[in-house]
């Protein structure tokens, strides 16, 4: 099976299942055109996002790793009225360009934009005493995962829904001898969940337009 079959694939159902939106397309072409990495999720992840956000529920939503905001606008896009998405992203051009597709998205009022380090606004975030987050995907630098899933515990609660990306690098997850640091932050994300007897945890492969990768799912006990 090639990575071509499973692009082909994942375009087959983009065309079957996913409705064309100028929206979202614009959002990927700006990203482009101000040199963003093209390391969004997939149109059939974003949906998948979007309808973990609707199954779960979810009322706030907790987004580690912004970029330009194609995943936010997909999760945001689910929540009820008064629902609210907080997003962080480190890069400042980033999360700029992200406030600009967010705006265009008209989800200016659902989504906070905050910039800076995780590690450095996750405290801040729990000081403010929010409510529990009833999502939180983390998709940011993959060395920090654990930083990011003890944060996630502690903002969350039972019933909780966490989603970790990128957990399988092309198969590399499996190598223990690895000095790749984004392998290692995978493997660090399945030991964390392995560790905690108040998560209840799988991950899912998949393969499509982003190669051979996959999320590990958990829900908070």
């Amino acid at each position: 099976m090639s990575a071509q079959t499973w692009h082909d694939v994942d375009q087959y159902i983009a065309d079957r299942l996913i409705a064309d939106d100028p929206v979202l397309a614009s959002v990927l072409e700006a990203n482009a055109n101000a040199g963003l990495p093209a390391i969004d999720v997939s149109a059939a992840q974003g949906k998948l996002l979007h309808l973990m956000v609707r199954i779960s529920g979810a009322r706030r939503i907790l987004e580690i790793g912004t970029l330009g905001g194609y995943s936010a606008i997909w999760m945001a896009r689910a929540l009820p009225d008064h629902g609210q998405l907080v997003t962080m992203e480190f890069e400042e051009r980033h999360a700029a360009v992200a406030k600009t597709n967010i705006k265009n998205a008209g989800l200016s009022a659902k989504v906070d934009i905050r910039v800076g380090k995780g590690a450095d606004l996750l405290p801040k975030l729990a000081s403010e005493g929010g409510a529990p987050f009833d999502l939180i995907f983390i998709d940011a630098d993959k060395p920090s995962n654990p930083i990011y899933l003890d944060w996630a515990l502690k903002l969350s609660r039972s019933g909780t829904v966490i989603i970790c990306d990128n957990v399988i690098r092309e198969g590399g997850v499996i190598d223990a001898t690895s000095d790749d640091v984004n392998v290692n932050g995978a493997r660090a994300a399945f030991d964390f969940f392995a560790n905690h007897s108040n998560v209840t945890a799988t991950a899912i492969q998949t393969v499509g337009a982003k190669n051979y990768d996959g999320f590990a799912i958990a829900i908070v006990d």
